[in-house]
This record gives C-alpha cells, structure tokens and sequence, in this order.
C-alpha cells in the first residue's frame, strides 16, 4: 500500500519515523508532506495514494476523485466536516477520524476559558503591567455558578465533570438526542438552558440542527451576565451576531477557539474587536500529550484497515 501524510501531525521526526518504519517493514510505502491547502499541490502529492492521512486540511471532492487507488482516509481528527464525505462514499473510500485523542486537551481549555472570563485574567494583566490595581477587576467563582452545556458526547462529558469538580451544577441542551438525566446533568429545552445557564459552553459537532444554532435571537435569551464559550466548531454560531452581542452587553463576555474560518483570521474579523472576548487560533485540541495520543490513534486506524477491519468508522 501507498500511505501519504498530506500534513503534519504535530509530533516530532523520530516519532513519526518510528511509525513509517513500522509500515515500510511490512512493505508499504509511507510519504509525508508539509501542508498545502492548493487543490492541484494536494493531487500531485496524493494522486497514487492508497490510503491517504490528514489532520484538519479541506480535502475536497476534487482530490479524492484524482486519487484512482485510493481506498481509505485517515482523519487524525474528531470533525470531519472539513472532507467531502459525499465523494468519499461515493468513490467508495472508507473514513476514519482520531475520536478522543483531544478529550481532555479541549475540556481543560474550556475550563481555563471559564476561569479567565471569570476572573477577568486578561484585563488584570493588563492591569497590573500598566501599574494599575484590582480596581473595578473584582472576579466570580466557578462554584455555584449554572454551566450549561450544548452538546454531551465525550466532551462535554468530560466538561460536566471538571466544572462539577469546581461546584458548579450542569445542564444540557435536549435537542439532539433523548438522553435521560443522571446525577450530573439535568437536560432541558435550548431556551431554558439559556435562561439558567451563566456560561454557555458548546461541544456539538457541525450538522444540520447545529449550524448557525447560535443567533441574534438566541444570545437575547442569555442573561447579561454569562459567559459563551465555542470549542465545537466555528460554523455553530453567527460570529456578527455574537461580536454584536458582546459590544451591546447582551452577554458579558466570551471564549472562542473555533472560527467559520481557520486562522489566520482577516484582521477585520468581528470577534477580534469584541468586548470581553478571549480568542485562541484553534489551539484546543493541541497538547504534546494529545498530539501523541493522536498519532497513536491514526496509525492504529491503518494497522486494522491493513487487517480488513475498520476502527473509528465515519464513512
């Protein structure tokens, strides 16, 4: 089998290294490649791949067309939602993602977005080396406080569990499954979560009922006073009606990690300019413990296709 690596996978040389000579031992050839986001760049890398690896670089249905041998992609990623999966199934080429590498790399984020917003982090730094005092920067606590959750897969779980280790109680968004309660989590209608919630905290993949879920409307259900974090994907909320949100102070302030485009973002881009909003370059996931984690995941994803078997199935 042909193995190409259209980008890296954030571990050092001798890691990967390790890995391809696992594979070329047993006869398969394995390339890798700096990423290049051009379509026609992608083909000449892929075009005779049998199985081809990426992380979290568009791969569109043009690629996947020109590639004629191709038999599996290896998403060392939980979304997929960045590769044409209708093509994918259509070419007959299986899919598999790297679900749960980045677990707890995302839930710690999420937590640090809370307790920064909380604590008012950013503006005490600035504060204090400007020479300036806590005046005016008093904080509040995670204890007590609501958080509501959209989205309860591994996440969100993991969420639930380190904002209740904090004593803060958790509900959940109803819209997307029929989980029942648990000792944890209470689930409840969007609406009303909004109403209760004093941070608002999305782990939802991108699909039909959650794209744009976070509007104009929606925010004005939020008190003024809460918090709304993003480490699901981008598209979820209507980036202008959230800066919009923050600069009128329909909600107090905001955590984002995820944009309807990678970074780099456009310097215009409204949530650089909002009040009270910490932005990160989609770094959640990036830890030196998941990208191992990660690493692990996609190349066992390869070991079992090479057997017949298909693990972390997406198509």
């Amino acid at each position: 089998m042909n193995i190409v690596l259209l980008e890296s996978l954030g571990i050092e040389a001798a890691v990967l290294a390790s890995y391809a000579e696992k594979l070329q031992a047993q006869g398969h050839t394995f390339t890798s490649y700096a990423r290049n986001d051009e379509v026609q760049a992608q083909i000449r890398a892929a075009e005779k791949a049998d199985i081809l690896m990426i992380a979290n670089m568009p791969l569109r249905g043009e690629v996947i067309r020109a590639c004629k041998n191709l038999k599996f992609i290896d998403v060392a990623f939980t979304g997929v939602d960045h590769v044409d999966l209708e093509t994918a199934k259509a070419c007959g080429v299986k899919v598999s993602n790297a679900s749960g590498y980045s677990t707890v790399a995302v839930a710690e984020l999420t937590l640090a977005m809370m307790l920064n917003l909380l604590r008012n982090i950013p503006q005490a730094d600035a504060a204090c080396r400007a020479g300036g005092t806590k005046n005016g920067l008093v904080g509040r606590e995670l204890a007590g406080k609501t958080v509501g959750l959209i989205g309860t897969g591994a996440i969100g779980m993991k969420v639930a569990e380190l904002v209740h280790a904090f004593g803060a109680s958790v509900i959940a968004y109803n819209g997307f499954s029929h989980k029942p309660n648990t000792a944890l989590i209470t689930y409840m209608p969007l609406k009303e979560l909004l109403q209760q919630a004093d941070i608002v905290s999305l782990h939802c993949p991108v699909t039909e009922k959650s794209r744009g879920l976070i509007h104009a409307e929606v925010l004005s259900y939020m008190k003024p006073t809460a918090f709304l974090i993003n480490e699901a994907r981008g598209p979820v909320v209507n980036a202008v009606d959230l800066a919009e949100a923050l600069n009128a102070g329909t909600i107090a302030g905001a955590g984002i990690d995820v944009f309807e485009v990678e970074p780099p973002l456009p310097a215009d881009h409204p949530l650089l300019h909002s009040k009270n909003t910490i932005v990160t370059p989609h770094a959640a996931f990036a830890t030196e413990e998941s990208m191992l984690k990660r690493a692990n995941i996609v190349f066992d994803n390869i070991e079992a296709f090479l057997q017949g078997r298909q693990k972390n199935c997406v198509v």
